[in-house]
């Protein structure tokens, strides 16, 4: 039974306009914990300088405050949804919440850096349980397909512009208070979640399970873990780097491993299913594009304005704030328009905005101005991922068991991340790459270092804005399925029919939430 058909019986007779009140605040709730786990991927960055200033940490021990949560939370992702899908998910929420708020105390309170370096490990922890949780409890949440797709146009928007805003308040909170601010912020925003959620919130699972995949939770751990740290490795050391071509090698022989492991046990960690879904498929590999372009614009722009425009840290956040706008307002019109238009389409557009915007970035040059050349491009940028966003999340529980949402939910999480990294690491070796042959070709001058840089961008951003136009002709050929009532493929929610992509000996719920069709 969903969660929200649960919500309603255990409301008195009549009260259905109170049920559909209190979805909308579990909706809030909801997206509060989601915003944490976004927020935290960049709210630190701006204040690294003062970190290794207080603490008295070298470069490479100041960029592993920010490896220790991403290591953490890429690699525990799969485990994290699968641990939702069994062990409730409200529970598994308000335990990933407590816990954020745990270490976000003690990373706030460090003596240094090694207590820090814990604290955002043990953020990254409980943030790979609290990622999935979430998302599958808004697909289980919201079966009509009209709420369905405005839930996650609220969804869509914390987690295009949480990353943004992130800059901004860690600008803020470490020009105006302390870097220690930017860790204790998540305390009280996790706690206040969890108090919401003991009130909203109705517990959610799926029928208990056979014995668990220790063999494939160790194999995507390891494997994930490998990968993302030999995707760090190479934004820094390069891609040739003994340790980066370590990594790599061994991230992908693991996760090949596990995935034959996968094919061959009789209750996967990951049902290899949930990833081959062409229209799930092709909203994963939609959502990882978006974020190597936006991350790498992160870098890029954060890079450009700091370097050449000589903006300060906290300046270049507020900078950010209109890429943040952007993606509200296309995550409110998309929410509006999911059930109307096919998703394939709406993913396509996505891309192409985000697209437009890289290639208009290829602009610029050590002269340019904020207006003219950087704001376009983080309108259209923030336009596409927020065109993108609410939908790729919809789609990554598409027609998946209810009892599977949670893992799902994980490995949608997970494109987000390794996207991200790579995103990083590639847009800023073409960048290195593209500066030092451009200093190579012209002779010494005063003005050539800032015109290499930039030079260095711009080839940077038109990489970017291929990959983006590919991946979109090619997400419009993957992506057929429709969010709207029109589709009958899938049963209704809390029906005793088989999923479509599930088992035929197999009979549970699903949350793509779809009217029979007379």
């Amino acid at each position: 039974m969903s969660a929200i058909t649960r919500t309603q019986h255990a409301l008195p007779s009549g009260s259905t306009t109170n049920g559909n009140r209190r979805r909308w605040w579990a909706l809030l709730v909801l997206a509060l914990g989601q915003l944490l786990v976004v927020l935290d991927v960049t709210i630190v960055n701006v204040a690294l300088p003062s970190i290794g200033r207080e603490l008295d940490a070298s470069a490479d021990g100041r960029q592993w405050v920010i490896t220790a949560y991403t290591l953490a939370f890429a690699g525990l992702l799969l485990v994290g949804g699968r641990v939702a899908d069994r062990l409730g998910r409200k529970r598994a929420f308000l335990i990933a919440l407590t816990g954020f708020a745990a270490a976000s105390a003690v990373g706030g309170a460090a003596v240094n850096l090694a207590m820090l370096m814990a604290a955002r490990a043990g953020q990254g922890v409980f943030g790979a349980l609290l990622a999935p949780t979430a998302l599958s409890l808004v697909a289980t949440t919201f079966p009509d397909p009209r709420e369905r797709g405005r839930a996650f146009a609220v969804f869509g928007a914390v987690m295009g512009g949480g990353a943004a805003g992130g800059l901004v308040l860690g600008g803020v909170l470490t020009e105006y208070l302390s870097w220690r601010w930017a860790l204790y912020v998540n305390t009280p925003l996790a706690l206040l979640a969890a108090a919401g959620a003991v009130l909203v919130l109705t517990e959610n699972r799926g029928p208990d399970r056979g014995r668990v995949d220790i063999l494939g939770a160790v194999l995507a751990t390891a494997g994930l873990v490998a990968l993302v740290y030999g995707v760090g490795e190479a934004a820094t050391d390069g891609w040739s780097a003994p340790p980066t071509v370590g990594s790599l090698a061994v991230g992908l022989a693991l996760l090949l491993v596990f995935v034959r492991v996968q094919a061959r046990v009789s209750e996967p960690l990951l049902p290899l299913r949930i990833v081959a879904h062409r229209s799930r498929g092709g909203a994963y590999l939609a959502f990882a594009l978006v974020m190597i372009a936006t991350f790498g614009m992160f870098l890029l722009v954060s890079f450009y304005l700091q370097t050449v425009a000589g903006y300060s840290a906290l300046r270049t956040g507020l900078a950010f704030l209109p890429f943040a706008g952007a993606v509200l307002v296309a995550s409110a019109l998309v929410g509006r328009l999911m059930t109307r238009l096919r998703p394939g389409q709406l993913l396509a557009a996505g891309l192409l905005l985000a697209a437009a915007g890289m290639g208009w970035l290829t602009r610029l040059g050590p002269d340019s101005g904020y207006a003219g050349h950087v704001l376009p491009a983080l309108l259209l940028i923030g336009l596409g991922l927020g065109t993108l966003s609410p939908v790729a999340a919809n789609l990554a529980t598409f027609e998946v068991p209810e009892r599977e949402s949670g893992i799902a939910g994980a490995v949608f999480n997970a494109s987000e991340q390794v996207g991200a990294s790579i995103g990083v690491a590639v847009l800023n070796t073409i960048a290195a790459t593209s500066t030092a042959a451009y200093l190579a070709a012209h002779p010494v001058g005063r003005h050539v270092p800032s015109a290499a840089v930039v030079h260095g961008y711009t080839v940077a951003t038109a990489w970017a804005a291929a990959l983006l136009t590919v991946g979109a002709v090619v997400v419009l050929i993957l992506v057929t399925a429709r969010l709207d009532s029109r589709s009958a493929k899938a049963p209704v929610a809390g029906s005793t029919a088989p999923a479509p992509d599930a088992p035929a000996s197999r009979k549970a719920p699903t949350n793509r939430p779809l009217q029979r069709s007379s």
